[in-house]
Formats: structure tokens, sequence, C-alpha cells
């Protein structure tokens, strides 16, 4: 499928059918990544993980490879490899720029402490939140939840049902309130709330809530609060969960430098279906033991359409495009410059073969009745990192080489062109 087999010469017009596939050669790195996270452990997942970023980042020096929450596939760890841009669609990144390894929705451990006295006026961040949710299980049955989170934070809830799956996440409904009436909209605190409370209500705190610390909460009364509310001393939680949205400037839980939210592209994604699926499946092989096992699952997707536009993204300038040479479409963009000159076009074909012949891959603008101009700034829009132009300067035994990328314009005798052009697009 990722054939590295040498064409015939491309002419211009089949410009739309040539090797842009070549931007997929980050897909072999795709399944080394699903092989090492198919059985993973959480632990030896990172490390996995890490070592293909590096690979990735030799494609494309903006890739940035990730943890996600949980999917709708049921995986507990899966990996997207993502190219930040603000053209990025509205998918939120947490990066942590200083390693370049990019963490999505990764946990917020941010220890808060609260003033137990009244030296200052308390602020949201200072308030405890209790978000009442409603799950809704496959078997039907659904059951009430309150999460409890700071003030000055939004709940997450894609994060929440990714931790609660397969149960559905809904907001609680005004029905739902007024069958618990001691529910009290907007003063709702976590004294009366906990499987072993009266209210029977499941209560779990976002880790942010740490044991000791102190807030400002409702009473569960109206226009009541109730201040100096001690977790560990006053109430307990039933448990924690990761309930809340991560904000810039969070610490990192890797390597505690601060966060970043960008926009970015999603290229690929990796998913560890361990045995999730295998064992329903009954899929079981012979080890080298001659033993049955059951066998370990992962699964990868490479966005080939988005890697082409994100690399058109990150590589261009004002008069279009600037391919890197790993993923160009075409090693050479061979421009003939002449009025249909015999001399020219014969010379312009030889050089093309020649080129082919060192392992090089040649696009030719061999179009009549189209001005040098226009061919030039095609080839400059194109954005292959090396145009050949075979023209006048044909007549001082000379061809003229460009570099895309650097600007430079150098004439080369026509003895030496395939030397000198395979020596820069090999970066020699």
């Amino acid at each position: 499928m990722f054939s590295n087999c040498q064409p015939a010469p491309a002419s211009i017009a089949s410009l739309p059918q040539t090797r842009a596939l070549r931007a997929v050669s980050v897909a072999p790195t795709f399944v080394a990544l699903a092989v090492a996270l198919a059985g993973a452990t959480a632990a030896n997942a990172q490390s996995s993980a890490d070592r293909v970023a590096q690979d990735v980042a030799k494609v494309n020096e903006a890739y940035l490879v990730g943890p996600k929450t949980a999917s709708e596939l049921g995986c507990t760890i899966t990996w997207q490899a993502l190219i930040p841009l603000p053209s990025g669609h509205s998918l939120r990144l947490v990066s942590s720029s200083p390693e370049g390894i990019l963490a999505l929705n990764t946990r917020n451990e941010v220890t808060l402490v609260r003033p137990a006295t009244g030296d200052r006026a308390w602020t949201a961040s200072d308030t405890l939140k209790n978000v009442v949710v409603r799950l809704r299980h496959p078997d039907g049955s659904s059951e009430v939840l309150v999460v409890g989170v700071p003030g000055d934070r939004e709940v997450d809830m894609k994060r929440l049902e990714a931790q609660l799956a397969p149960a559905e996440v809904e907001p609680l409904d005004d029905a739902g309130f007024a069958s618990h009436p001691s529910l009290v909209r907007g003063y709702i605190g976590p004294q009366i709330l906990g499987t072993e409370s009266p209210s029977g209500l499941r209560y779990l705190c976002d880790p942010a809530v740490v044991d000791g610390s102190t807030w400002v909460t409702g009473a569960n009364v109206a226009d009541t609060h109730v201040l100096n509310l001690v977790r560990g001393r006053d109430f307990t939680p039933d448990g924690e969960i990761e309930a809340v949205q991560v904000l810039a400037g969070d610490p990192c839980p890797s390597c505690g430098s601060a966060l970043e939210i960008a926009r970015g592209i999603e290229i690929g994604h990796v998913f560890q279906l361990g045995r999730k699926y295998a064992d329903k499946l009954g899929l079981a092989v012979l080890d080298k033991n001659g033993k049955q096992v059951t066998v370990t699952m992962g699964s990868y997707g490479v966005g080939v359409s988005r890697a082409v536009a994100s690399i058109a993204e990150v590589h261009h300038d004002e008069i279009g495009l600037k391919w890197p040479r790993s993923v160009a479409p075409a090693d050479v963009h061979l421009v003939i410059a002449g009025k249909n000159d015999d001399d020219i076009v014969r010379a312009a074909e030889s050089l093309a073969a020649d080129l082919e012949s060192a392992g090089l891959e040649v696009l030719i603008d061999d179009r009549n009745g189209v001005s040098p101009g226009v061919k030039f700034k095609d080839a400059e829009l194109i954005g292959i990192p090396t145009i050949v132009v075979v023209g006048k300067s044909l007549a001082d035994g000379t061809v003229e080489v460009r570099d895309r990328h650097t600007g430079s314009n150098e004439a080369i005798p026509v003895a030496e062109a395939v030397a000198a052009v395979v020596r820069l697009a090999r970066g020699e």
C-alpha cells in the first residue's frame, strides 16, 4: 500500500495523481505504536509512546503525540498525533511544551490551599461547587451522581463520561430534582451527600478538592452558605473522579511545567484494545509453548487528507507551498522554459531521465503555449523542494537550479547538473 517503487517522470498535467501520499510515511510509526500499546500497561505505554513521538517528529517537527481520555471503543489508553495549528478544528489541546509531548485532557493535580480566616474576600476558587448528573446504564437503570469541583472550574462532561463508561452522563433535569427534594439548587452542600448519608446519593470529588482543604459551599438551605467546611472533618466523599476542565497554566502531571491550550489537527489515533473484544469473540492462538492464549488487540488510523492539509498549513509562504523533502510529492520540479525548441525539450527530457536513474522523482512542466513566467509561478505555488529550469541558459551550457526553501538560484553546468541536483535533493 505504501510502495516505494519509482514511477516514470510525471507530467505537470498529472500532478493530482503524483505521490502526495508520501505524506503518510508516518504510517509505519503508527503500526509500531499500535503494537507497543496493544498490551502495554499504563507505566510502559508512556515509554513506548515517547519513542514513537521521536520517530513521528522526523516527518514534521510540529507533530505532537499524547494521551487521550478513554474512547467510545472502550479503551482505557488511547494516543493521538496532532499538529498544533491556529486553523485547527475545535479540539482543545493541553500541551506540555518543554518536552514537545502533548497531554490531552490530562489529570489536574493542583493542590489548593484555602484560607481559614476572614483576612480576605472569598473568591470563586474558594467555593465548592456540587454538580448533579444522572447516569444511564446499558441495562436501562439510572442513578443520580453528585460531583464536587472548585467553583472556578467547569465540569468536563466528556472527561466525566469517559471515566464512567459505559454509562451515559447527562445533567439532572427538573423532574430529577423534584424527586430529590433534599437537593436545593444553587445551595447544594456535601453535608447530606454520600451513599451512607440520608440522601443515599453517591458523591465524588475532583482530586483538586484535597483532604484537609477548606471551602465555602451550600448549606442545603435556600440563600444560605457554609464557611470553612473542611474535607475529611466535615464531609467525606465516596471517592474521587477527575472532572474539571484543564486550563492553561495548570501543571503538567508528567513534568510539572505549565500547560498551554491550543488548537490542532488530529492526523492519527492509536487505540489500546487489549483483550476487551478478543475475550468476547473467543480469539485465541497458540503461543511459542503450544498453549492456547487470547490475542491482544490494538488498532490505529492515519488521516491522510488531514496530514497533507496540515503539512500545507505548516510549510508555506506568501507565494505557495514549501514541501518538506521527506514528504514532497516529487523530488524535482523540472520546468521547460523554451518555446517548443527541440534542443531545449530534448535536453530537459534527457536530464529528467538521468535524474530518475539516480533515484529521484521528477515532475516535468512540459506544457505548450504557457509562458515561462506562468510556469515559474506555478512551480513556486506547487512547492517541490528543488526546481530545475531548462531554458535559454542552455545555450551557455548551464541549467538553473532553485531551492524552494532557501530561495537560492544557481547556474549549474549541464554536465554537472545531475550530481548537483542529487546532492541538493538528498541534503548532502
